[in-house]
């Protein structure tokens, strides 16, 4: 505690935000004697927080930085380096790859890579001007990223060389007739099936994934399907732990980060639809095959699956008596944060993380799940 205190003393960007333990920003502004709210509605942010939406946004937090971490990995290969995101030098070959699905990926990348980065700083900013604990993910930043071309070499959070896709959601939310919430039990056909078994790189893992286009080809449209994947659980996450927040200030702080996770979803579908069709295309160093199939033929093709129709068809919503409605589905909150570590921890995100890593994110989604909404008097 000592050491954040004085280096609140320090006018810290974005960026140092994150390489001095990820709270010294938001403590410097209550140690300055400035107010960190100008406008008229001070009553309940003078209060501190309850425990709940404590622990409803240090989940988040934690949630953001790793997406944080995987997207700068992401840039440092294929996305633009500037003094916004200056880690690595880029790999053209990756990008010329990734630039197949769209000739923007490359900004989109930087885009959402900044925009991760900012919602990480806030969420912990806030929690520590209301006195509460924020989340620092930096001891675990232990694993050897991709050694390819454009990398900075920096160590990581998370693992985007050994991934296993659940690619359902493209279904999901082209279906008219199911919802999870409704029918959890109804299976959801995959997009692409042989991303859901094995494990598949979504960067190159060396400058050896690199000189066999086709190979390289799948490496990125194995990334284009890993983009609206993730981003499609913030949407959920964010819209189901609204549900049990207490506080106006903290739901109000949920349902404007959550609908940026919408943007973002709706952004990789599209891209994800544009992925060039290839055929058992084999790994040379797993030996595992990947194909992506053209999504708008047969046995494919139909509402299922048309690569165009990327807005939510609607759906049964909360009763089949009701008339179908065009939302956010899953949105049930019992379970969300544990749900999400068992989702990105099946994907293969964490392959390689210590046992003490698992131990907090556990930690950190039992008291997110526990939180529930209270009505508090002023």
């Amino acid at each position: 505690m000592q050491d954040m205190w004085t280096s609140m003393k320090t006018a810290l960007n974005r960026r140092s935000f994150m390489k001095n333990g990820i709270t010294a920003a938001g403590a410097g502004l209550l140690a300055s004697g400035s107010p960190l709210f100008a406008d008229d509605d001070q009553d309940e942010r003078r209060r501190g927080i309850s425990r709940g939406d404590a622990a409803l946004l240090r989940f988040a937090a934690a949630a953001e930085t790793l997406e944080t971490d995987f997207w700068v990995q992401y840039n440092e290969l294929g996305g633009v380096q500037d003094k916004e995101e200056p880690d690595g030098n880029g790999n053209s070959a990756y990008t010329d790859a990734l630039s197949q699905l769209d000739s923007d990926m490359a900004q989109y990348i930087h885009d959402n890579t900044d925009d991760e980065f900012t919602h990480q700083s806030f969420l912990n900013a806030y929690l520590v001007s209301k006195g509460a604990e924020p989340v620092n993910l930096e001891p675990f930043r232990t694993l050897k990223g991709s050694t390819a071309s454009g990398s900075s070499g920096k160590l990581r959070l998370t693992n985007l060389m050994q991934l296993t896709l659940d690619t359902s959601w493209w279904t999901r939310y082209r279906s008219d007739t199911n919802n999870p919430d409704l029918d959890p039990n109804f299976v959801f056909p995959q997009a692409i099936p042989t991303l859901a078994s094995g494990q598949h790189t979504a960067i190159p893992r060396t400058d050896a994934d690199t000189t066999d286009p086709n190979f390289l080809q799948a490496i990125a449209n194995t990334a284009a399907f890993h983009m609206p994947t993730v981003e499609q659980g913030g949407i959920s996450l964010y819209s189901a732990m609204a549900q049990r927040a207490s506080s106006v200030e903290v739901l109000r702080i949920l349902v404007s980060i959550g609908p940026t996770e919408a943007m973002h979803f709706q952004t990789w579908q599209d891209k994800a639809g544009n992925a060039p069709t290839l055929t058992n295309v084999k790994d040379p160093v797993t030996g595992v095959t990947v194909t992506f199939p053209d999504l708008n033929s047969s046995p494919f093709g139909g509402e299922t699956f048309q690569t165009n129709l990327i807005m939510p068809e609607p759906c049964p919503f909360l009763s089949r008596k009701l008339p179908p409605c065009s939302v956010v589905r899953p949105t049930e909150t019992r379970g969300i944060a544990m749900n999400v570590v068992n989702f990105l921890t099946s994907m293969g995100l964490f392959i390689g993380q210590q046992p003490a890593f698992f131990n907090l994110l556990t930690q950190l989604a039992r008291e997110a799940d526990a939180a529930r909404r209270e009505i508090r008097e002023d």
